[in-house]
């Protein structure tokens, strides 16, 4: 069952949360115990290749796979044979198995591995180790380990955090520093940064700067700032727009910043399966409101292919400020 990110989690103020927060607690207190055992337990494996993890400290919306696009076309610009590496969440196959965007649907695959296969060879494995070891077979001298942080099945060449990076009023991209159920986060700050390399910070495009406040908290880090940036303008005219990720006001945000005449909005949970029902009651909806359809690239990809037509992908790109600076960081990890 896929649930609704609770906005409650980015609560900075803990008196502003509801009392199922505190309820939630002592979950929270047991999950980071299980996830710091399992970490420190692991014998990491090396592939054969460089491992480059772009993962998160909380559970999602922070703009990992956009980043993780961004790594790979980095590197593979720079001449680095690069291949993407995920768990496949949301898909039936196990792996490992390279996707194919012509022979596989988010349904076999998952969204994310399917978006990031568009763009060169992508791989899913449940299990992350021989799914590397496979990429490495293919000819691949660097691994990009989508949502690999809090994973420590593989010996990592390079470790990036990616952290939200858009603050206001009293949210706050980890809320009260609470851990999951409690809180948005995966594992406790201190932790998780612990064994970071770098930091992504993701701004929206209209931010001119990070939050100093932000910045602070990674301590001696490297810091990059990355913007998303739509690789094009919104459909002109009136559109309902819809999205089925962690933070899925982000995307209203980000569409009406651009300039999209958005008439309405539909807020689904992340990974949302679209079936004719949703589908229909999103027509109909745009229909009496002379609108048009609108949604992510990751939710566009996961429409049946009857629908595909019917609806406006609007694919987002991550961007660095000092893409040389993060290029050069890249290309260190894998020499």
């Amino acid at each position: 069952m896929k649930l609704n990110t609770p906005r409650w989690w980015y609560v900075r103020d803990r008196s502003h949360a509801p009392v199922t927060r505190m309820a939630l607690r002592p979950l929270g207190w047991l999950w980071t115990a299980v996830t710091a055992r399992r970490i420190a337990r692991a014998t990491p494996v090396d592939p054969g290749c460089a491992v480059i993890s772009v993962g998160n400290l909380t559970m999602g919306g922070s703009g990992k796979t956009p980043v993780a696009r961004e790594v790979l076309r980095l590197l593979r610009q720079a001449g680095i044979e690069a291949a993407a590496l995920s768990r496949g969440y949301g898909g039936r196959l196990e792996g490992p198995i390279r996707v194919d965007p012509a022979l596989h649907t988010a349904a076999d695959v998952g969204d994310e591995p399917l978006m990031l296969a568009l763009n060169g060879p992508a791989w899913i494995a449940r299990d992350r180790a021989a799914g590397a070891r496979a990429a490495a077979g293919d000819g691949a001298r660097a691994v990009v380990l989508d949502d690999g942080h809090q994973n420590p099945a593989l010996k990592k060449s390079l470790s990036l955090i990616v952290v939200d990076g858009e603050t206001r009023d009293d949210e706050w991209p980890f809320g009260d520093g609470a851990v999951f159920p409690s809180g948005p986060m995966r594992e406790p700050l201190a932790a998780g940064l612990a064994r970071a390399d770098a930091v992504v910070v993701m701004l929206p495009t209209d931010a001119t700067e990070a939050d100093p406040e932000l910045l602070a908290a990674f301590g001696d880090l490297p810091v990059f700032i990355a913007r998303l940036a739509p690789e094009q303008a919104p459909p002109a005219g009136p559109q309902v727009g819809f999205a089925g990720v962690a933070k899925p006001w982000k995307v209203e945000r980000s569409l009406q910043a651009a300039g999209c005449d958005l008439v309405d909005f539909a807020p689904f949970p992340d990974h949302a399966v679209y079936d004719e029902t949703k589908l229909r009651f999103l027509s109909e909806r745009a229909k009496a409101l002379g609108a048009g359809l609108v949604t992510t690239e990751k939710d566009w990809v996961r429409l049946p292919p009857e629908w595909r037509g019917r609806v406006t992908s609007w694919p987002v790109v991550a961007r660095f400020d000092r893409t040389d600076s993060f290029t050069d960081l890249l290309l260190r990890s894998v020499s």
